[in-house]
């Protein structure tokens, strides 16, 4: 039987990482058209292919773990093992089909089920500094401490926020310069990001670099993706390598 809707997991790394979120969802657009896919569409005066995105990302941020869904036309029939090589060649230099599955058409959104998620970025500052020792010390305080208020940016004002519930787990992962942590960051009921991070531990400092390796929800009281991936068992390895 045909699947009903379908699952994509896909990386966006390189230049296009530069690109914003609602030009990348006419990307998909233009993907889809130029392979035929039957991509089901809403009713009414205008229609709109029935595509839902998970969790934005920011521009400027690369990541090996975005999300869509798609429905498809009744009846219609679809390769899914297919779709990663089919669509990756239809879709522009760094962004690449890592995976595909079909689902249940009552799985949750995923702007609602994902609860966290994994960055991995360079924490650097104008001056050149801080060096990994500073930043293996100022991760130690901030774990230890309860409280983290940071002052972000929301809706045009800004607002100050304890962002400290919301680290789930915060790591080096790389002693050279500039130093390298690995982050879980819940997203709700805040959703920091790494930025905010850093400026929690220190005002000079900032994310650079910065890239999303998973999101996380939680499935039968496991914790696990909304699409796992592995690297050795798809041609699109070579986003994996760029990213790490």
């Amino acid at each position: 039987m045909s699947p009903t809707r379908v699952r994509l997991r896909f990386a966006k790394l390189g230049k296009v990482r530069w690109t914003s979120h609602r030009d990348v969802a006419r990307m998909w657009e233009r993907a889809f058209r130029r392979v035929q896919f039957p991509l089901a569409y809403t009713a009414g005066f205008s229609p709109r292919p029935r595509v839902s995105f998970g969790l934005a990302l920011p521009t400027g941020h690369e990541s090996v773990a975005e999300y869509l869904d798609v429905e498809v036309m009744p009846q219609a029939q679809v390769d899914v093992d297919a779709l990663p090589a089919v669509l990756s060649a239809a879709l522009p230099a760094g962004v690449d089909v890592l995976a595909a599955a079909a689902i249940d058409p009552l799985t949750p959104s995923l702007q609602e089920d994902v609860v966290a998620c994994t960055w991995s970025w360079e924490v650097a500052a104008a001056d050149g500094g801080p060096t990994a020792g500073e930043v293996a010390v100022g991760v130690e305080q901030l774990l230890a401490q309860p409280v983290a208020v940071v002052t972000r940016r929301r809706k045009g004002g800004e607002v100050t926020e304890d962002i400290r519930p919301a680290i789930v787990d915060l790591r080096a992962v790389r002693d050279g310069e500039p130093p390298r942590l690995e982050g879980e960051l819940a997203t709700r009921p805040l959703s920091p990001r790494p930025a905010d991070v850093v400026a929690a531990l220190a005002p000079e400092w900032e994310a650079r670099d910065v890239r999303r390796l998973n999101q996380w929800i939680w499935r039968d009281g496991a914790r696990c993706e909304p699409l796992e991936w592995a690297p050795d068992a798809t041609s699109a390895a070579r986003p994996l390598e760029r990213a790490l």
